[in-house]
């Protein structure tokens, strides 16, 4: 379903809903930028998002910063957890996803699609907004 984030029903009018999805604005093409969003788990099982396809970008890596000695670092994690009945927000100094080699110049205002994977929800696909905040 495309939309800024209904998800699809899992059962009896339990929803996963992901909102707020959006990226910076890029002159150049070929960086690196990180996706943001709000996933809210409406269900009472926990979730995982496992995979993110992007047109925009060559690749899509899942990261969280790890605060362990020394300086933040972000590393690649295999998926993001998803807690029952909470939001879970994607945002830079936390978990978020690294679209890597971007194909295209992202002009503010413009709406793009992704498909967001989750373990048991399946895809979900989303519109990105480019913003400078979200």
């Amino acid at each position: 379903m495309l939309g800024l984030g209904i998800g699809p029903t899992l059962g009896a009018g339990e929803i996963l809903h992901v909102t707020k999805a959006w990226v910076s604005p890029a002159d150049q093409v070929g960086i690196d930028i990180p996706l943001l969003m709000t996933i809210t788990n409406a269900t009472a099982d926990a979730d995982a998002l496992l995979r993110v396809r992007c047109p925009f970008a060559n690749f899509a890596e899942k990261h969280i910063v790890d605060r362990g000695e020394g300086s933040p670092a972000m590393r690649s994690i295999p998926s993001i957890p998803i807690p029952p009945n909470k939001a879970t927000v994607l945002k830079p100094d936390s978990y978020h996803i690294m679209l890597l080699q971007t194909r295209q110049r992202l002009v503010v205002g413009e709406r793009l699609t992704c498909s967001i994977v989750f373990q048991k929800a399946g895809t979900i696909e989303t519109e990105v907004l480019v913003s400078r905040a979200p």
